[in-house]
């Protein structure tokens, strides 16, 4: 039996393409999850692994689908080769249990881990630039609400309300007005302390 795993990183990625070179190869069932590269929590690959049996063929787009890094790649493809189970790979082709097989193998995970690395290293050194020259770079998602909003939602706690009912006022989650009061409260304890009296 023939199966397709396809994965993308994010939520906004589309699985479609990978979906259809999968079909073109045979994949007779495909399994699919969104979860980035740098956790080992993929379901979906955990189930595939189990039921793929001997003289089964996995098939996947690109190495990087199924594997976080070089040595996990080759660590699944071990594993997969004791049980007799075949990988196809789309860009690299068939990788068998053989001497040249596993050196194709190894060459090609090698490659791919270099770009990914290759591509952290660049965003990295663009984030250093931008807070270097962007004085309104912030790291991370930007905010949902505006400073004014959770300064509003502030001011309602303040004045009695409870966070339920400045959830339903203003659409701000208690666990986000919980965070961002605890932030405020720390600006004015640090403020306070720095107050000469």
């Amino acid at each position: 039996m023939k199966l397709g795993y396809a994965r993308v990183s994010t939520n906004d990625q589309k699985l479609e393409t990978q979906i259809e070179l999968l079909k073109s190869a045979g994949a007779e069932a495909i399994y699919q999850e969104k979860f980035t590269g740098t956790t080992t929590d993929r379901p979906e690959f955990k189930k595939l692994i189990h039921l793929l049996q001997r003289d089964d063929c996995l098939i996947v787009t690109k190495s990087d689908r199924f594997a976080r890094n070089t040595r996990e790649a080759l660590e699944i493809i071990q594993q997969l080769f004791e049980c007799g189970i075949n990988v196809h790979i789309l860009n690299m082709g068939i990788i068998d249990n053989t001497p040249t097989g596993q050196l194709i193998f190894t060459m090609f995970s090698a490659f791919a881990q270099f770009e990914r690395d290759m591509i952290v290293s660049r965003t990295n050194e663009g984030k250093r630039y931008a807070k270097l020259n962007d004085k309104n770079f912030k790291e991370g998602r930007p905010q949902k609400f505006s400073e004014e909003q959770i300064q509003f939602a502030y001011e309602l706690k303040q004045q009695g309300m409870t966070y339920k009912m400045i959830e339903r006022k203003t659409g701000i989650s208690i666990a986000t007005q919980k965070r961002r009061f605890m932030e405020i409260n720390k600006k004015i304890d640090k403020d306070y302390g720095n107050v000469i009296i």
